[in-house]
């Protein structure tokens, strides 16, 4: 009896010095990427009323990308040599209607964002596309799976140089554009809040 009760005090023993051992003293919860995006602070006051430049220039759309960060859903005007002041219009709206014909281009989502830049999607001295968007359709090369904010994608077009996008969002979010050098950057939050 004597024996037995040595030997379970021995294992309980062993097993707790090995259960201390294996959790080194000052040890930190593991953080999992849920709760450490939810602690990202975010930037606020963008808004959601429409932002405009009316520079313009001749310089064409050659790609439009997107991206995903912590706080927010990126979209990307591509125009190499269109400098650093390329104007644009970017609104929420109910409908996205093609410029020139009116033709309603259904686009999924909460709310639809009409992304239009002052500068073609073709060569203006030979008309030749240098986008390869198709009017209707996702944008080309653009895979919005795991993206908080964005849903959608549709080509409205390029009509008397400006070129023409709809963007579905999960709903009405702020956004913010931002003009850098042969670039228009399209930021939409992922939430009014301030955190991601």
């Amino acid at each position: 009896m004597v024996r037995i009760r040595t030997a379970c005090a021995t294992l309980a023993l062993v097993g707790a010095t090995v259960g201390v051992a294996a959790v080194p003293a000052g040890a930190a919860p593991v953080a999992t990427p849920q709760a450490a995006a939810q602690a990202t602070t975010c930037p606020t006051g963008w808004g959601s009323l429409p932002k405009t430049d009316t520079s313009a220039t001749l310089a064409p759309v050659k790609d439009i990308r997107t991206g995903r960060h912590a706080c927010f859903d990126r979209m990307v005007i591509d125009l190499p040599g269109g400098g650093s002041d390329v104007g644009y219009s970017v609104r929420y709206v109910d409908q996205l209607h093609q410029d020139g014909s009116g033709r309603h281009i259904p686009v999924a989502g909460g709310a639809v964002l009409e992304v239009r830049v002052a500068a073609p999607a073709y060569d203006p001295e030979t008309g030749a596309a240098t986008y390869p968007g198709r009017v209707a359709r996702p944008l080309p090369g653009v895979d919005l799976t795991g993206y908080r904010t964005f849903r959608d994608t549709r080509f409205a077009g390029s009509f008397e140089g400006e070129t023409q996008v709809g963007l579905g969002v999960r709903a009405r979010l702020p956004f913010r554009v931002l003009q850098l050098d042969g670039r228009v950057i399209v930021d939409v939050a992922h939430s009014w809040s301030g955190t991601s």
